[in-house]
């Protein structure tokens, strides 16, 4: 005798931005392939967004509408709560949480919410029998979550690292291969509709932190502490630096690193040089890449869209195809009860940096400032100056291994020297 066939997997969605509208597109095109890979029907109940008029191009005539996310999240008629209208407070949360409380499962594109709430949330998820998934929120196509949870769960995770902000990846490589500086290509950014509403969440590092913050929490075992994550951006990044760099044999990118040191958790957001010919220093455009390293598997690249509607859709719609299965794992990999408080710790491994310094043109200026290196135990490994028609020209130099305060102790010490124009530009060199 035959098993009775289960009951269809009802969602609602609320948010029908572009990726909510993508997740409808893949459910109402591929209705007979998800229903044979889950074994049972995925259907949309219920969507909710503030304007019902809106030209959305996709056929939303067969669901219930909600204009309140809240009332979409605790319908009878809802199993799993699909949250994608973004921000970490406000119908977000509510509507996340008013979905755990009515006993929905939720999947979320959200990764500011994760990044804030993360930790209260997965306990509140966890306590009531419910499950957070959130594929989506963390290099768009790329299942870099289910890696980490799943597929390597075998293993000690010794580092990640990555390119976790297409945008931020765009105008660097825009810049080096149109030869423009970042105002320009900020501004061409901005017209292609790639930045944010607030673009300091993509330039300024802070849309990659949040990413960065939520893996380095299922990596290491942690509650997530997005608030001790090192931030820089890329406002700083000349075309100057991108050039020199390259002749250098380097490429620029906003690179997160997480990592668990004998001092603590060491996460840090910030511009980097890596090698040209190295995974990171070819990826190009709006791309995204994660970097994992493990005890027993050594280390993995993950390379893919990191944003838009159908590589981000496609994340939530495998969050959806586990739930529908049966699937069910602890929020953040593990039980959050079991989640570690992290001991944030300062990044002071010892790495190269690449110095670019505005030298005067005055007899021993490069004897000076070797002297000044030299007494902050900061030792050259290659060094280059350009030919200048003016009273300074830039140098260019790569150390060798040496630690973040050696670096800050001898900048601090140029000025004195008389033979600097302006402050000097430091970037780590990551060894990938």
């Amino acid at each position: 005798m035959s098993a009775a066939p289960l009951a269809p997997l009802r969602l609602g969605i609320a948010g029908l931005g572009t990726v909510g509208i993508g997740v409808v597109k893949i459910v109402q095109r591929h209705a007979d392939l998800l229903a044979a890979r889950s074994g049972r029907p995925v259907v949309i109940t219920a969507v909710s967004a503030r304007d019902k008029t809106k030209n959305r191009d996709a056929d939303l005539s067969n669901y219930a509408w909600e204009i309140d996310p809240v009332a979409l999240a605790t319908r009878d008629d809802v199993d799993v709560f699909i949250e994608v209208m973004g921000g970490h407070e406000g119908p977000a949360r509510d509507a996340t949480e008013a979905a755990l409380k009515a006993g929905k499962d939720v999947v979320t594109a959200n990764k500011a919410l994760l990044a804030h709430h993360g930790q209260e949330l997965a306990e509140l998820a966890e306590g009531l029998g419910r499950t957070i998934r959130f594929e989506a929120a963390v290099a768009g196509g790329i299942p870099v979550i289910k890696a980490l949870t799943e597929g390597l769960a075998g293993n000690a995770i010794r580092r990640v690292m990555g390119v976790m902000n297409g945008t931020c990846n765009y105008i660097l490589t825009r810049m080096e291969t149109a030869g423009l500086p970042y105002d320009t290509v900020f501004e061409e950014a901005r017209q292609l509709g790639y930045l944010e509403a607030d673009p300091n969440l993509d330039v300024g590092g802070i849309d990659a932190g949040h990413k960065l913050s939520i893996l380095a929490a299922i990596a290491f075992g942690t509650k997530v502490s997005f608030d001790t994550v090192l931030l820089e951006g890329i406002g700083r990044i000349s075309i100057d630096d991108i050039r020199r760099a390259g002749d250098m044999g380097y490429k620029i990118k906003l690179l997160g690193v997480a990592q668990m040191t004998g001092r603590g958790l060491e996460q840090r957001m910030t511009p980097c040089l890596v090698p040209e010919g190295s995974p990171l220093g070819q990826l190009q455009g709006g791309t995204n890449m994660v970097v994992i390293e493990g005890d027993s598997v050594g280390q993995i690249v993950l390379r893919g869209a990191g944003a838009g509607e159908g590589p981000t859709a496609s994340a939530v719609m495998g969050d959806v195809m586990d739930l529908a299965r049966g699937l069910r794992l602890p929020t953040f990999g593990q039980p959050a009860s079991a989640l570690a408080d992290p001991v944030p710790a300062a990044v002071s491994a010892p790495a190269p940096y690449y110095l670019r310094l505005q030298l005067m043109d005055k007899p021993g200026a490069l004897a000076k400032v070797a002297t000044v290196l030299g007494e902050a135990g900061v030792s050259i490994s290659r060094m280059r100056q350009y030919g200048h028609a003016d009273a300074s020209a830039p140098v260019l130099i790569v150390t060798h291994k040496t630690t973040p305060d050696a670096i800050d102790v001898a900048i601090a010490a140029l000025p004195a020297t008389h033979v600097v124009e302006g402050s000097p530009v430091a970037l780590r060199i990551e060894e990938v």
